[in-house]
């Protein structure tokens, strides 16, 4: 054993000075020294195998050798994987021997090699990171798990040095290959494939070929194929044999190609076989051995034509010695070939002659004395059925990745075995050019290298965790872990990472406590480190980390005999505080305790790793034992001061930027998991975020922004939940961050208070708690009222959140909410429009929406009163718009050169939104509301109109005062206007009508463009049929055209005329409405009724008559309102002559005597429908209600008619002359005399030279006739006197129109007596003077 010893001693100081000149010697000792021993795990030698373990120890504590061992054997093609072999090896050895299987170890022994195999595998991984770290420069990293020194556990050193420094690196004649890792990579990937390939091989030859050439890992040619199959090592001789053997085309191709490889040049018959058979074993079908040796044959004779006669007999002969070398060594065999019957078998085969026996003699000597050995196979370690810890643990997977790899090297047993096969690789060796040894510096290996071990070292830690309690074993175990981690966490490999740390934390068994142990204690420990040591490469493992500190944050607590959170939680704050009261120190006393608490039975019951809270199973009762032996158990977490648990937050002030963010995410995670527990709700995480929160608020804004997002959401999500209490506490830890962020200043043009403010808003627009709502105001009032100076961004949150409090339902809520606005508005004006544009819009907004308080009128009010505050503020801060690209103001903002002190160039945002607002109130349904805004919003433009350029004036008609009057002054369609909604709408547009007129006079100069839309909108009212709203029109009208008269061209007269006449023409088409909807209705005679059986008989009748009677009151009022509203255009018209006829010409007043003669006409028109009148007078007569006074219309229209012609005769007589008005009045005058002639029964005479005039009787008239020709008199005597006091000469030329009608006139015998005398006056005036002269 000694021997031993000293060979492995000597090895490993060859190894650690002597590698790089070592290469392939190293390549071939070390598995058939050290793996060899190594993966003897059922029956090795204890001395052999522990001097084994301690010299893989001393090799695996120098972190160069074990990097250049992986670089220069595991990345190299032609070595083996004596880095993989060895975690392999150390894996198998830790899991022990196999229950069940034969072994020659004690329990003691087999426990030393777990235990010291586990320890090689963290030194692995120690040295791993200790390489790593030296590279990349990162600070010492040496974690404490437990008190027990692990260094008392370390073998003595074989080598003195130690070091691992190779002596021949370090001289200056010898420089070695580095190389980076990108080619590392790159053969280690091509060897990992090539070994899929390989083992493919293995199993099945022709998909393992198929394979490598689709891998492009050998070429498409047979030529290839046989050269991989003759000088890959690892391929299964049968399998090899088996694929030669094959019939297919391209296996028999490949077979040629292999067979042809082969020079047999003067060999002989005997060696050659033997040669040829070294490389494979024969197949044991018949077909495929004739198929190989077929081959051989033709091939040796090629090679030795004068051999034999023909490749038949060597054919043949080669059949015989396969033959004779299987009946002479084999042991099966018991009647032996002699040499005779050798001979007599192989008579003839030459061709039919005989070989020479001297021949065939030697050949059967060299079979029988020296067998023909066939290549021996690659033994595949069966896959044992995985234990059901295995399964528990989810390990037998890993197990079996481990076990699929291809096995290299096997021991061979025997020393002279042994011997022979180093003497073989050495030969190879020889053959092959020298290789190259590299060095790499580069870090990326060492993801190769974990990638190749993290499996197998997860299975080996964790087993051993699982079922050992040794102190030393499991300390050696979670310093594995903790390297493992620190590894795979630097170098990014999130899978292996996550896979170690969910071991490490399912280990704590803080989900178990009644099974805890101390080696789960040393894994809380082990987590505690890694979160403070690796914080900064966590990234999603800090999940799995701050689950398990929750979980024993929440187990110190009931150890301790707190009350729950949820305790807090859930009952009211007098119960909470008795509970607070601190329970005795000693174990009597925290068992009561604990008796009582059903979060204690519920701890005691556990639950699984992945459960976010324990079992709560009703059914399964808590005894008395299983509490002491929790509370026992919760006492070795005594061992861990909270105080480290509260370093690990701390500490968060130290992690990088990218590591802070996920920290942050993992933590609300956790936090959100905590508070969703349905019974046994918990805030422990969520007061670590407002910690984390405080510790890190000064990092650089770009980091804090990713934090804060983060936060955000998490806020919002918990502000919303039902928890009234969570959500409580939440928005005011809320509000410290808030108070504590607003105390940094913020430049201008940044958003980032807005999104810090943002949970507030979003929270007081979700909640369903009032008392959330609540003091959700409370919190944005005091943070404003106290951080107001520097709020900036911060203003668009905070009127988000009062714009919310303003629609709410709950009136204390509104209240306060305006009052903070009351004073921002007052006090903090101008901090709101120094900011950004958009926040005096928000501003605007929320005043808006106070005015809909459903509460308070008196805040309605005073919100719309805080409007015109608002505007004399923007006045006296020096908002006024300049004509600065005055064709697109609004678009060309952006373009402006940002100066937001001079001149305020983005005024238009400022002004537009709070008249626009303004202008959407008047729509309201509150009187008071509308009438309110109306006037405050043509106040601020009357007050400040000054400060407003035309090209704003105009975006301000556009916008914000013509959409008042886009609806329909009145309902169109027919319905009456009493309505409520019709009603508000008509008396706003009545206020905005009157108070658009007089803001149009006032700024006139600036707004003459817009004269033809403002007088559309005025008449538009004229258009209605209704009275009242035809009146307000022409009222307004007249406002509009008195205070223009003076300022408007001939043009501008022009255009309102034609738009009065066009609305005056609109009204005419009323009558046509009336005359179709009394078209068919038919109205009974007064004395016309129905029988009682007709009735009965059909009950139709009474309901048709009552409709046909309502039909017909609609249309009677319908056709007043539309006389009246005639008359009062009539004398709108009237009085606009009277009041500026000095500014008219005579195209303007033909458009005035247009309007007056069509009116006078409609009514001629209307009077003529003697149908319609007959169905109004029984219907009135039914209805007891006075007629439509439809010759009164026609009197008053014909009478204003000629006043207006006669006063424009008198006063201006050129113009008249120039506008034929004497023609016009005569034309008059004879249709009015004409109707009253034909209201008299008086026709006009056709034949006026008849002298002797026929004698008829005179009939007397209708009542009715009397009536209307009574109405009609005092437009005949106007007329009379008309023509009286015409002149002489005027009259004359008239005279032949005018004198049959009068003499008509005097033919008529029902004319009054005040027509005749009259008639009489104008005989004697003006035809005697005429005829006597």
């Amino acid at each position: 054993m000694s021997i031993f010893q000293l060979l492995c001693s000597i090895f490993v100081g060859l190894l650690s000075r002597f590698r790089s000149g070592l290469k392939e010697e190293i390549g071939i000792f070390f598995p058939m020294l050290v793996l060899r021993v190594l993966e003897n795990v059922h029956q090795p030698s204890f001395l052999q195998k522990m001097t084994v373990l301690n010299l893989l120890e001393d090799i695996c504590k120098e972190s160069q050798v074990l990097i250049d061992i992986f670089v220069n054997y595991d990345c190299d093609v032609d070595a083996p994987n004596i880095f993989e072999r060895i975690v392999n090896g150390l894996l198998k050895t830790a899991l022990g021997v196999t229950p069940g299987a034969t072994t020659t170890l004690t329990p003691v022994q087999d426990q030393t090699f777990r235990t010291e195999s586990v320890k090689c595998l963290a030194t692995i991984l120690k040295s791993m990171g200790s390489w790593m770290d030296q590279q990349l420069r990162i600070g010492d990293f040496s974690p404490k798990i437990s008190e027990v020194s692990l260094n008392s556990l370390d073998s003595p050193n074989i080598g003195e040095d130690g070091s691992g420094i190779d002596y021949e690196l370090q001289s200056d004649s010898y420089s070695p290959d580095t190389s980076d890792a990108s080619s590392l990579e790159q053969r280690r990937a091509y060897k990992i494939e090539l070994q899929k390939g390989i083992s493919m091989f293995n199993r099945k030859p022709s998909k393992g070929i198929d394979f490598l050439i689709k891998s492009k890992k050998i070429g498409q040619s047979p030529e290839d194929v046989a050269s991989f199959l003759r000088n890959t090592a690892g391929l299964n001789a049968t399998m090899i044999g088996d694929y030669l053997g094959e019939r297919d085309e391209f296996p028999i191709k490949v077979m040629h190609a292999y067979v042809d490889a082969l020079n047999f040049e003067g060999i002989d018959f005997g060696e050659a076989i033997r040669y040829y058979l070294r490389g494979f074993r024969l197949p044991g079908e018949a077909q495929k051995i004739d198929r190989v040796m077929e081959k051989f044959a033709e091939r040796y004779c090629k090679c030795n034509p004068n051999s034999f006669t023909s490749a038949d007999t060597a054919y043949v002969l080669a059949y015989s010695v396969i033959m004779l070398n299987t009946d002479a060594h084999n042991m099966m065999v018991k009647d032996k070939m002699s040499r005779s019957d050798f001979i007599r078998n192989n008579r003839g085969i030459d061709d039919g002659k005989d070989l020479p026996e001297v021949y065939l003699s030697t050949l059967y000597d060299q079979i029988v004395k020296n067998e023909i050995k066939m290549s021996a196979d690659s033994s595949v370690p069966q896959n044992k059925q995985p234990s059901s810890v295995m399964k528990l643990l989810g390990l037998d997977n890993i197990i079996n990745l481990v076990n699929w790899k291809q096995a290299e090297d096997k021991a061979l047993g025997a020393n002279d075995l042994l011997i022979k096969n180093i003497q073989e690789k050495f030969k190879a060796k020889s053959a092959k050019s020298e290789s190259v040894f590299y060095v790499i510096t580069d870090t990326t290996i060492l993801q190769f290298m974990m990638e190749v071990c993290w499996a197998p070292m997860m299975a080996a830690f964790s087993m051993t965790l699982d079922q050992c309690d040794d102190k030393a074993a499991t300390s050696q175990c979670l310093q594995g872990f903790r390297y493992a981690v620190h590894v795979t966490s630097v170098m990014c490999m999130q899978t292996q990472r996550d896979a170690f740390v969910t071991s490490v934390a399912k280990f704590t068994y803080l989900h178990c406590v009644a099974d805890m142990k101390q080696k789960n204690v040393d894994a809380v420990k082990a987590i505690i480190s890694i979160a403070i040591e690796d914080g900064d490469y966590l990234q999603e493992a800090w999940e799995h980390v701050l689950t398990c500190l929750s979980r024993f944050e929440h187990l110190h607590l009931l150890g301790e005999g707190a009350p729950t959170d949820a305790s807090f939680l859930t009952v009211p704050l007098v119960d909470s505080e008795e509970k607070t009261q601190k329970s005795s120190t000693n174990t009597a006393s925290k068992r009561t305790n604990a008796l009582q608490n059903p979060a204690v039975m519920a701890a005691v019951r556990g639950g699984s790793y992945d459960s976010t809270t324990a079992k709560n199973n009703a059914s399964a009762l808590v005894t008395p034992d299983q509490i002491n032996n929790f509370i026992s158990n919760i006492n070795l977490l005594d061992q861990i001061g909270i105080f480290e648990l509260n370093h690990i937050f701390a500490h968060s002030q130290r992690l990088n930027s990218n590591a802070i963010v996920t920290f942050v995410e993992a933590l609300c995670k956790v936090a959100i998991t905590e508070l969703q527990s349905p019974t046994d709700p918990r805030i422990f995480c969520l007061t670590k975020i407002v910690e984390i929160a405080h510790y890190n608020m000064n990092r650089i804004r770009l980091v804090w922004s990713r934090i804060w997002k983060v936060l955000s959401d998490f806020f919002v999500s918990v502000g919303s939940s039902e928890n009234l209490s969570v959500a409580i506490f939440v928005m005011d830890s809320l509000r410290q961050l808030a108070m504590k962020f607003l105390e940094r200043e913020e430049l201008a043009n940044y958003n980032f208070q807005n999104e810090f403010l943002r949970p507030f808003a979003v929270v007081m627009q979700k909640s369903n708690a009032s008392e959330v709502r609540e003091l959700v105001v409370r919190c944005v009032s005091q943070m404003v009222l106290s951080r107001v100076n520097n709020i900036k961004s911060g203003w668009k949150s905070v009127f988000t959140v009062f714009t919310a409090a303003a629609a709410d339902d709950r009136k204390s809520i509104v209240l306060l909410a305006f009052e903070t606005m009351e004073k921002i508005v007052r006090d903090y004006f101008p901090y709101i429009t120094e900011t950004e544009t958009t926040t005096f819009t928000d501003c605007v907004k929320c005043l808006i929406t106070f005015t809909s308080s459903k509460f308070s009128s008196d805040a309605s009010l005073n919100a719309i009163a805080f409007l015109r505050f608002c505007a004399v503020k923007l006045a006296e801060e020096g908002f006024v718009c300049h004509d600065k690209d005055t064709d697109h103001q609004s678009n060309n903002l952006d373009s402006s050169e940002g100066n937001a002190i001079v001149h305020k160039d983005d005024h238009v945002y400022f002004w537009v939104p709070l008249l626009a607002g303004l202008a959407r109130l008047t729509t309201d349904t509150r009187p008071t509301i509308r009438k309110g805004a109306v006037e405050v919003l043509f106040d601020i433009l009357k007050d400040h109109g000054e400060l407003f350029s035309q090209s704003f004036w105009t975006n301000i008609f556009g916008s914000v005062i013509y959409p008042l009057f886009n609806s329909e002054i009145c309902t169109p369609n027919g319905q009456s206007d009493s309505t409520e909604d019709g009603s508000w709408n008509f008396e706003t547009k009545t206020v905005a009508v009157k108070c658009l007129v007089d803001l149009y006079v006032t700024f006139f100069d600036v707004m003459r463009p817009e004269l033809t839309r403002v007088t559309s909108v005025v008449t538009s009212f004229i258009r209605s049929a209704y009275r009242q709203s035809a009146s307000i029109g022409m009222s307004v009208f007249q406002r509009l055209t008195e205070g223009l008269a003076s300022k408007l061209s001939k043009d501008e007269w022009k255009e309102i005329l034609l738009c009065f006449k066009e609305s005056a023409a609109h009204t005419l088409v009323v009558f046509d409405k009336i005359v179709k909807m009394m078209q068919n209705i038919e109205i009974p005679e007064r004395n016309e009724s129905y029988s009682e059986a007709e009735k009965y008989s059909d009950p139709d009748i009474e309901d048709e008559e009552e409709a046909n009677m309502e039909t017909s009151s609609y249309a009677i009022v319908k056709m007043k309102n539309h006389m009246s509203l005639q008359l009062l255009i009539v004398q709108g018209i009237v009085k606009l002559y009277e009041t500026h006829r000095r500014s008219f010409c005579a195209e303007h007043m033909g458009i005035i005597l247009e309007m007056l003669s069509a009116i006078t006409s409609h009514a001629s028109e209307v009077s003529s429908e003697s149908a319609l009148h007959i169905k109004f007078h029984k219907a009135c007569s039914l209805l007891e209600i006075s007629e439509p006074a439809v010759i009164h219309f026609e009197n008053e229209s014909y009478q204003s008619y000629l006043k207006l012609l006669q006063a424009l005769l008198h006063d201006n007589p050129s113009l008249s002359r120039e506008m034929n008005i004497e023609s016009q009045i005569m034309l008059v005058s004879v249709k009015i005399l004409r109707k009253y002639l034909n209201c008299a029964g008086q026709e006009p005479s056709k034949d006026a030279s008849c002298k002797d005039p026929v004698v008829h009787w005179a009939l007397p008239l209708s009542a009715a006739k009397k009536e209307e020709l009574s109405a009609r008199t005092p437009l005949v005597l106007h007329v009379m006197r008309l023509l009286g006091g015409l002149e002489r000469e005027c009259f004359r030329r008239n005279l032949p129109l005018l004198f049959p009608l009068l003499a008509n006139l005097v033919r008529c015998e029902h004319s009054s007596r005040e027509v005749q005398v009259a008639l009489y006056d104008v005989f004697q005036s003006s035809i005697g003077p005429i005829i006597s002269v």
